[in-house]
């Protein structure tokens, strides 16, 4: 690995890390961090009551960069692998499911954007 590649490595693990701690502020309980499928993958899974959110991390220079970095690419990435973990957890169908941004910037308090993407998990 290069030395850029493993600083941004760094620097997403901490957004992550700083993103799960924000959202346990707000009262919700993380179910899955890096939730891995063929084709897909997901930074933050987690449930605040009748809510179950499928959570992408962005972190950049600026935090501005970082609230429009989730492509139609990532979106479809994140629904398939939410399919997936939805048929392990059929509990959660009748939550709420929800699709949020928690966008992270250094020397910025990072922000949790709810619906910050429509999910299409039919």
């Amino acid at each position: 690995m290069t030395r850029d590649r493993a600083i941004a490595n760094a620097f997403g693990l901490r957004a992550e890390m700083v993103a799960t701690l924000l959202l346990v502020c707000k009262g919700y309980w993380p179910l899955a961090r890096n939730y891995k499928v063929r084709g897909g993958e997901i930074d933050i899974i987690a449930r605040r009551g009748g809510t179950v959110i499928f959570a992408e991390v962005k972190a950049r220079p600026r935090l501005a960069d970082a609230m429009v970095a989730i492509s139609a690419t990532k979106r479809q990435r994140i629904e398939r692998a939410a399919r997936v973990w939805l048929s392990s957890n059929p509990w959660a169908a009748h939550c709420v499911l929800r699709g949020d941004g928690v966008f992270v910037a250094p020397r910025a308090w990072p922000r949790h954007v709810e619906d910050a993407f429509r999910l299409n998990l039919m």
